[in-house]
């Protein structure tokens, strides 16, 4: 049985200090509930280094936001992925659908990251997902089934890469896919990674949903049988609903 995960994107928010409370009371709402579910928090590049001291010791694991695919050099503004290992990530989050939109993100350099990633021994959420206007005419299987091949093109073992399905539609929108509609991309992920990897690497593989999960979907989302947890967005700067979500998780 796979087990679930459910990673909090906190994207561009909180200063350090902000980010240090909003980990302790993370830790502090999730108590001991969570032994079923594998939790991440993802902060700003400033503030990994301070939130792994706050983490340090729980089984919360920290997840940087996105990383380059060179380990150094002249690339004004970036964090490679030794970087991002060396300050305490397990996860790191690549192409994400805001990097698609706003910061030119391709599926080739996706897939620069993605295998860079594995190369430094992080394990990668690896996030596809489709616009409003490319669901509008139909083009959705066609552009997640791309965004999954190419994104993972040349990488051999998907043992550490987990996806995240994120109708680019259904984020900071207060729009939510269905529950039924989230379960058939994610359907169509699971047999895109079977004609890829076979039967037994696409049953193992864990898909996320992330298209504005709060705690009162969130019980009906991870109820489908091919979501293996969230990646959470705005809820994921309240403590509270964060730990109701990976509670609704476990």
């Amino acid at each position: 049985m796979r087990r679930k995960i459910v990673v909090g994107n906190w994207k561009m928010n909180n200063t350090v200090a902000e980010s240090e409370t909003l980990a302790q009371d993370v830790l502090a709402a999730l108590g001991e509930g969570f032994s079923g579910c594998e939790v991440g928090i993802a902060p700003t590049y400033l503030a990994l280094e301070a939130t792994e001291r706050i983490i340090e010791g729980s089984e919360v694991q920290l997840v940087a936001q996105n990383c380059h695919y060179e380990n150094d050099g002249a690339y004004t503004g970036e964090v490679s992925a030794r970087m991002i290992n060396a300050v305490g990530c397990s996860y790191v989050i690549i192409g994400h659908s805001e990097r698609r939109q706003y910061f030119g993100e391709t599926n080739a350099t996706v897939n620069l990251r993605v295998k860079k990633a594995l190369t430094e021994g992080l394990k990668v959420i690896l996030c596809v997902g489709e616009t409003l206007e490319e669901r509008e005419t139909g083009v959705t299987e066609s552009v997640v089934t791309s965004q999954v091949t190419e994104g993972l093109a040349g990488i051999l073992d998907i043992g550490a890469i987990v996806i995240a399905y994120e109708p680019v539609w259904a984020i900071g929108t207060g729009k939510t896919a269905s529950s039924a509609q989230a379960e058939e991309v994610h359907l169509l992920i699971r047999t895109t990674i079977t004609e890829l990897y076979g039967e037994p690497a696409a049953s193992q593989l864990r898909i996320q949903y992330g298209g504005s999960v709060k705690p009162s979907n969130a019980v009906e989302l991870f109820a489908m049988p091919n979501i293996d947890g969230g990646l959470i967005g705005g809820a994921s700067l309240n403590a509270a609903d964060f730990a109701a979500i990976v509670k609704a998780a476990s």
